[in-house]
């Protein structure tokens, strides 16, 4: 299939889903506008493609891209589907609860901010490992990185993913399991195109556009909402509540988790995995080399601070607009999708409701800009999960930095698309679970496995090459064999597998045990390790960290 022949098949592949109730005028404009979209989405990637001529290009965009671009395109990589689809959802169903995540989302920029933005940047080139190889054994250090790479990435492929099927499955009329994992497929296959054509460019690119679509189309919707309540955020939340029937509760906290002891841990524990996962999670770590100079990596963080605040405070009229005035029942629309369909929805009630044709053109371009959203972030992922295996695993562990730039790149390419089968496998079965809890657990696996020893590299002289495996293996194995044995893979009416409990950890997100625990793998793995040349360089990587001298240059083997 050729590039520009995928949004010619886009309309036949949406058609065959069952019509909404609505006129069918409203489904040919839906159809349209996704098709739009995409076609805009292909050309930015093939225009982009035309400038990839080396690996810089192809990773880390030629390093091209001032701080308000780059601000830009991390701000469009981590309002993902989550954000805009789950958050609101969580919001619309458990009020106080839910906005946790939005709270969480922002906080942890500031720990990126301090903690890591600018030391990364200059001490590292296209990947996560590079940082932690500059004064590492290149092998065992570069697998162990790749590996939690692809596996924090995969964990937020499958919410993605989820976030598109819903929403597709909401516009056309789709309820059936099997049509929604077409769409599934069909969103893997042009992630695949993206990252195989576009690499870094043509992501970024895609990212800073959708970041604009996603940033307009939110400040209309909140701007309708609180013009249906004057204005008046007590009105709102007043109204949400009352319209709830939940009341009081609907404003304090217990909704979501409980107020038992077990629900107070799991609320802290997704707190701390919120708070320190962005620092960690890979997709949003190699956005800083696509910058020339250390400057420009703080300036990135600042206009992304700025949007994702604003984004963030918007979510409280979107969550709470939608409690206020959709039906959140227990067999309504918003509902029985884990809310994942809450803001699409809101959209079409601010417009005019359903039937009108202000509701329909609305509820249109918001599904075409969430769906753009997915795009770009699913790109995003894809290529820093492709990059990891391509630059890690195959160039400097199985080929031994024998092979080419350009075998490096084609290699990536491949693992673009073996990486994408795998998430769309994955994501069939996680239909059920909410977009934004989803994230959350990518978030604490990413804090459990490379937060850690990101911090111990840049901060600790001691640490060494048996610290740093220790730390990202053991913090990566705990979170996934604690997510595999808690209730969100069996034990409850939600979970992936149903008709089977063979849960035995109490809580929904693990990171309250498995982030501690990635600490103190590190430790000791360090003092067990006899590794004395990572102490030897480390005055280089603290030179090189805080000044960026050398920054652009090969990692020092």
């Amino acid at each position: 299939m050729s590039l520009f022949a995928l949004p010619s098949v886009l309309p036949s592949v949406l058609s065959q889903a069952v019509p909404l109730a609505a006129e069918p005028g409203n489904r040919t404009l839906t159809v349209s506008l996704f098709t739009a979209v995409v076609a805009v989405t292909l050309y930015i990637t093939w225009w982009a493609s035309r400038q990839n001529k080396t690996a810089a290009d192809y990773y880390a965009g030629g390093r091209s891209f001032s701080g308000a671009q780059n601000g830009l395109a991390v701000a469009g990589d981590y309002m993902s589907a989550a954000s805009f689809l789950g958050i609101s959802g969580q919001i619309a169903l458990y009020g106080y609860d839910g906005f946790l995540y939005s709270i969480g989302f922002l906080v942890a920029w500031l720990v990126a901010l301090l903690l890591v933005a600018e030391l990364l940047r200059n001490s590292g080139r296209f990947t996560m490992a590079d940082q932690l190889a500059f004064r590492m054994k290149q092998r065992p250090v570069r697998t162990a990185a790749a590996t939690s790479t692809i596996v924090v990435s995969i964990f937020y492929l499958l919410a993605q993913m989820v976030g598109a099927g819903s929403l597709v499955g909401l516009l056309l009329g789709v309820h059936s399991e099997g049509l929604k994992a077409a769409v599934i497929v069909l969103v893997g296959a042009l992630m695949i195109v993206y990252v195989t054509i576009g690499g870094m460019r043509g992501t970024t690119w895609v990212q800073i556009v959708k970041a604009v679509l996603l940033m307009t189309g939110t400040v209309v919707i909140t701007f309708l909402v609180l013009l249906k309540f004057d204005f008046n955020i007590s009105q709102l939340l007043g109204s949400a509540a009352e319209k709830t029937g939940k009341g009081e509760a609907f404003l304090q906290p217990g909704l979501l988790y409980g107020k038992d002891l077990v629900g107070q841990i799991d609320f802290l524990s997704l707190g701390l995995a919120l708070v320190l996962g962005t620092a960690g999670l890979p997709h949003i770590l190699i956005r800083f080399y696509t910058v020339p100079d250390s400057r420009s990596a703080r300036r990135s963080v600042q206009w992304a601070i700025g949007l994702i605040g604003v984004f963030y405070l918007m979510t409280l009229a979107l969550g709470f607009g939608a409690a206020a005035l959709l039906d959140t029942g227990k067999d309504s629309a918003v509902a029985t999708s884990k809310g994942n369909v809450a803001s699409p929805l809101l959209a079409e009630s601010v417009g005019g409701g359903a039937g009108s044709t202000g509701g329909a053109i609305l509820l249109a371009l918001i599904a075409a800009v969430a769906f753009a959203t997915i795009l770009a972030v699913v790109a995003g992922l894809t290529l820093t999960s492709a990059s990891s295996f391509a630059h890690d695993l195959y160039a400097n562990v199985i080929a031994k930095q024998q092979p080419t730039e350009q075998q490096e790149v084609r290699m990536a390419r491949f693992a673009a698309i073996g990486i994408g089968a795998v998430a769309i496998g994955l994501a069939i079965p996680a239909q059920k679970l909410n977009i934004a809890f989803l994230v959350a657990l990518a978030f604490a696996v990413a804090a459990s496995a490379n937060l850690p020893a990101l911090l111990f590299n840049l901060f600790w002289k001691r640490f060494n090459t048996s610290g740093a495996t220790w730390s990202i293996y053991g913090g990566l194995i705990s979170a996934v064999v604690l997510v595999f044995f808690s209730p969100v893979v069996s034990g409850s009416a939600n979970s992936m597998i149903t008709g089977a409990d063979f849960h035995w950890f109490p809580l929904s997100n693990p990171g309250i045990v498995s982030i501690p625990l990635g600490f103190v793998f590190g430790v000791i793995g360090t003092y067990l390790g006899k590794d004395k040349s990572s102490a030897d360089r480390y005055p280089e990587l603290s030179v090189r960290s805080l000044t960026g001298a050398g920054a652009e240059g090969p990692v020092r083997h």
